[in-house]
């Protein structure tokens, strides 16, 4: 017997996103110890970047990173390619007080002195500036594109490209200096390299200060994914105090607040924040610890009458067993902390050693191997070599060339060369040894080269000797 045919109803593909569809988040300032912090670190790391390049030492530019030269000016040290060991201490030693800095008060440099942070900080100042408070620029945006809106947006955006473009052009000042890529601006002279920076580094300044800003640190910030890792429960962090704070509801006149925690749920927490969070939902990646939210949270209770700190700096383990500030403080000191602490003393320590008896003076020694030996008109034998001298001081030196290793060798000729200041010379000198003073090939010597006005100044180098 024939079933009837069940009809199934055609399912239809539904698309569904990975991506969290933005909304446009309209921060609100705020006034208080946190903020005056945040104000406080702005103005300190701009005015050594904008003002850094304007320094002099010894009659140049105090830092400068000439990468036409190839030599790195910090004030008073010149740095070479083959000083690149010292950018591997500075990268070492940022990497673990960054650690450091984590593990003890969570994300305090994203919050104070992260370049995306800092520079949002100053677009957000030049936009409150321009279209107003919150409310003024959720109008505005909600508005029609009209004259006033066009003049208004217009002069923001105006604002914001000049100040990236003047950053851009700071940046390229490092490293031609500034006196010189002023002058290639008056007379139209700049360089492709220097002017796709100054248009590249602006550009970039622009689009994310101004225009992502808080999708920079939620997707594109590696920081934010792999900050868990440097947390443990004793790290300070921005809470809120669910025990106090909750069941949180409004204080109306007349209406019984007993039943109710100090959270007058007014939402200002959220209205301050930069990335759009809630506070009150926990701990989450979004945040950057800028504490803006204790800034307006105490400026809350105290209008409502209750102790500040309901949003504060604190750790899970003393939300949950309810540790004292002094507590608190003394959990600090704990095996991460002095691990980091111990690991970055030592290379500091290691880096300023090594910095401190840095010898002023590099030498490559390269023989000739279109000869590999010859006799001379005396009957002994010389073999050739290039001397590559570096003087990485800024005062010219002469230095005089020995050589030993074997019994009677010496430098044939002239044995005393000057060097310039800051620079690489190469020199072509004869050394000469009696045939049967080694034996047969190659036989090591050593060559040392000591500046004549300062012994400690010297470098002894080995070298091959070749004896037919």
């Amino acid at each position: 017997m024939n079933q009837p045919v069940e009809k199934t109803e055609e399912l239809k593909p539904t698309g569904v996103s990975f991506y969290e569809k933005r909304k446009k988040i309209f921060a609100k300032s705020v006034r208080g110890l946190f903020d005056n912090w945040r104000i406080a670190l702005v103005i300190l790391t701009q005015a050594l970047f904008y003002g850094g390049l304007w320094l002099e030492w010894n009659g140049r530019q105090a830092i400068l990173l000439h990468l036409v030269e190839r030599k790195f000016y910090i004030f008073g040290m010149v740095f070479w390619p083959q000083d690149v060991i010292y950018l591997t201490a500075l990268l070492i030693v940022s990497a673990y007080a960054l650690f450091l800095v984590t593990a003890i008060a969570g994300r305090l440099f994203c919050g104070y002195a992260c370049p995306q942070t800092v520079y949002t900080q100053i677009f957000m100042w030049i936009e409150n500036w321009v279209e107003g408070d919150r409310n003024a620029r959720m109008k505005l945006e909600k508005a029609p594109m009209d004259a006033r809106k066009l003049r208004i947006r217009a002069t923001k955006h105006g604002l914001w490209l000049i100040f990236s473009l003047w950053t851009g052009f700071t940046l390229v000042g490092y490293f031609t200096p500034i006196t010189e890529l002023i002058d290639n601006v008056k007379t139209g002279n700049l360089g492709p390299w220097e002017t796709f920076w100054i248009f590249f580094y602006g550009g970039f300044t622009y689009l994310m200060a101004g225009m992502m800003r808080e999708q920079v640190c939620k997707y594109m910030c590696p920081y934010a994914r792999f900050q868990s890792v440097m947390f443990d429960p004793d790290t300070l962090i921005v809470t809120y105090d669910p025990a106090r704070g909750e069941p949180r509801g409004a204080r109306k006149k007349g209406a019984d607040t007993s039943k109710l925690g100090d959270c007058v749920d007014c939402g200002q927490c959220v209205q301050v924040c930069p990335t759009g969070i809630d506070i009150r939902n926990g701990l989450q990646y979004e945040c950057i610890g800028c504490a803006a939210c204790i800034d307006i949270c105490d400026q809350v209770m105290d209008k409502v009458g209750l102790p500040r700190g309901l949003v504060r700096y604190s750790t899970e383990n003393a939300l949950e067993k309810h540790l004292s500030r002094k507590e608190i403080l003394a959990h600090i000191v704990r095996p991460r902390i002095l691990l980091y602490t111990v690991i970055l003393t030592v290379i500091i320590a290691l880096t300023a050693w090594f910095l401190a008896h840095r010898i002023p003076l590099k030498v490559d020694i390269i023989r000739d191997r279109s000869t590999l030996a010859r006799e001379a008109d005396d009957g002994r034998i010389e073999n050739v070599y290039t001397l590559q001298i570096m003087n990485t001081e800024e005062q010219p030196h002469r230095y005089k060339v020995t050589v030993d290793g074997l019994n009677g060798v010496e430098v044939a000729g002239n044995n005393e060369f000057e060097v310039p200041a800051a620079s690489l010379q190469g020199f072509s000198t004869v050394v000469r040894v009696e045939p049967d003073a080694g034996k047969q090939g190659a036989n090591q010597i050593h060559f040392e080269i000591v500046a004549a006005d300062n012994p400690d100044i010297k470098v002894r180098e080995k070298a091959s000797f070749m004896l037919p």
